[in-house]
């Protein structure tokens, strides 16, 4: 007598390729929910970023473009100011992202440590970042005036001539890139703090049974293991540093002079003159530049990261 099994088939009896696939049925209609970012993607990023490419081969206005070729970035590298915009660009972006480091790794030990008010302190060091950029470059303006402003005002009470902050070239950059570190160090702090927080605590009470004190548990525990968060708050300060332009256009526009210039506000001048295809390659410039430092600096950390 022949028995005719009904027990049902199994995935792993469906077909050959879903047998491949470890059983697994894939179907299409999932891949639909991934459209409306893709069409978001396409349309916002990748369609303007090569636009700008082409654009920057041409001599263009709102009504028409003429392929130039290559003319734009010789013009654009034969800037007077693109010399001093680069150095500045570079010196800016080290300065404010070294900082923000350090400052923000100091501040999120002391916001992880049981003090008064550690909730309160949190808010009032990442408020600055809330704050618009703008707002915080003309506020700035108003306070570093070498004549009424109010901390040249606090120094001269104690005696000391405060300098020309913004007018001075010898102190202009780097007044700025104060004021980026005032304003950029909550989100450094806010990182660092969420990876001290996620160390295991079995660390630090090892530690301290071992008779280590804050300098070597800090040293030997939350430095090393604080490595992942060191690497994003330099990689994204490297970032916004090297694309800086908001603060400095509000605060100087690049003065006196050309001392203050970086490279945004080169190409933004070139485009306030008319230039903008000329403008447009120094866009393209500047993604270049960025993309040459970080994508090698992303790798180094992280294969750094890993050997650790």
């Amino acid at each position: 007598m022949t028995v005719t099994s009904t027990r049902p088939h199994s995935r792993s009896d469906a077909t050959p390729a879903a047998a491949a696939a470890g059983g697994k049925v894939y179907s299409p209609y999932s891949f639909w929910f991934y459209l409306p970012t893709a069409v978001i993607y396409t349309v916002l990023f990748l369609v303007p970023t090569f636009a700008s490419f082409y654009y920057s081969l041409t001599r263009w206005s709102l009504f028409e473009s003429k392929f130039i070729g290559f003319d734009n970035f010789k013009l654009f590298f034969q800037e007077p100011a693109l010399v001093k915009g680069f150095t500045n660009t570079l010196i800016y972006a080290v300065v404010t992202s070294g900082s923000k480091v350090v400052l923000g790794l100091l501040l999120a030990v002391l916001l992880t440590s049981r003090i008064v008010g550690r909730a309160y302190l949190r808010s009032v060091v990442f408020f600055p970042v809330l704050v618009s950029t703008i707002g915080v470059g003309l506020t700035f303006t108003v306070l570093m005036n070498p004549e009424r402003g109010l901390i040249n005002g606090a120094l001269g009470v104690i005696g000391i001539n405060g300098p020309g902050w913004l007018t001075d070239p010898k102190w202009a950059l780097m007044s700025i890139a104060a004021v980026d570190v005032w304003k950029g160090v909550g989100l450094a702090t806010l990182i660092y703090i969420a990876g001290i927080v996620s160390i295991p605590r079995e660390y630090m009470e090892a530690a301290r049974v071992d008779g280590a004190g804050a300098w070597e548990t800090f040293r030997r525990i939350v430095l090393p293991l604080c490595k992942p968060a060191t690497v994003t708050v330099i990689i994204l300060s490297l970032i916004g540093g090297l694309r800086s332009f908001e603060l400095i256009w509000a605060m100087t526009r690049g003065g006196p002079g050309f001392t203050s210039d970086v490279i945004a506000s080169v190409i933004y001048k070139q485009y306030q003159a008319g230039f903008y295809g000329l403008s447009t390659a120094g866009n393209v410039v500047l993604f270049v530049v960025v993309t040459a430092i970080i994508l090698p600096l992303s790798w180094f950390l992280n294969r750094k990261e890993v050997d650790l």
